[in-house]
């Protein structure tokens, strides 16, 4: 077996997911997990979180012979950069400044850019196609445009569902914390299903007004959404049609394979 572990580190988790290389390029998402994302942990603390959880689907550490890895958390680099040499043996591919994407990035300085928002560019064109727009729902939420060349345009950036939550919780000192789901209703009949409704639909709204505006410029740009909430929220607004929860990993292995010479370009 000859297998790609895809490394996405995010500020709330950290996803790990492997592809099959014997399958060729198009290869599916085999398997995939989720680690909370913690600075203080050690490599190997994520080492043997990593390999409990593959040995659970009977992959063992000698069948991962490649690894990429996007990191948003600087303090985590090193730490991930070494678990591949020392759990997999595999000096891992990095999404960095100077690797291959395709994708032209038109940006004041595109060195700043974010590793998730250009991978997730990459992803969604290859899947996609271009002019798009993708919706990413973490820890941030962050909108990432895309024109009808290929070329990264830039985005928005909006505190996340759970980061805007969390400040309501904090500072309201009468409201307690509810699940963030879809409500049973509209208005709600007590503090509980009010806050659920607000909480929820404010989002929704945000989310519709923010793509709403951008369609007006793009009107041809398709609209994907992906991260942990995508599901949860993007059901429900008028303009994301396409849900992508994996498009990070994607992402991982179409630049693994366009830097290796491999895929499409």
């Amino acid at each position: 077996m000859s297998l790609l572990l895809a490394i996405d580190v995010g500020n709330t988790n950290v996803v790990l997911g492997l592809y099959d290389l014997a399958q060729g390029p198009e290869a599916p998402l085999m398997h995939s997990w989720r680690l909370a994302t913690s600075r203080e942990r050690t490599v190997d603390e994520y080492g043997v979180s990593a390999l409990a959880l593959m040995r659970h689907q009977g992959i063992e550490a000698g069948h991962i012979k490649q690894v990429a890895i996007s990191c948003v958390v600087p303090p985590l680099h090193p730490v991930m950069m070494s678990l591949s040499r020392r759990f997999f043996g595999v000096e891992a591919f990095y999404v960095e400044p100077g690797v291959k994407t395709g994708v032209k990035v038109l940006i004041d300085n595109p060195s700043e850019l974010g590793a998730d928002r250009l991978v997730n560019a990459v992803a969604g064109i290859e899947k996609y196609g271009a002019p798009l727009i993708v919706v990413d729902f973490g820890t941030a939420t962050s909108f990432d445009v895309i024109n009808e060349k290929r070329e990264y345009l830039g985005g928005l950036i909006c505190p996340g569902l759970n980061i805007s939550a969390e400040a309501l919780f904090q500072r309201a000192s009468r409201l307690p914390r509810v699940e963030i789901a879809e409500p049973e209703r509209l208005v709600g009949k007590n503090t509980v299903q009010a806050m659920q409704a607000g909480i929820f639909y404010g989002y929704v709204g945000l989310v519709d007004g923010i793509l709403g505006r951008l369609l007006a410029e793009y009107p041809e740009a398709k609209v994907a959404a992906t991260g942990g909430l995508a599901r949860v929220i993007a059901p429900h607004t008028k303009h994301i049609k396409h849900i992508a929860p994996d498009l990070m990993l994607d992402g991982l292995r179409i630049l693994w394979l366009r830097n290796q010479g491999l895929g499409r370009k």
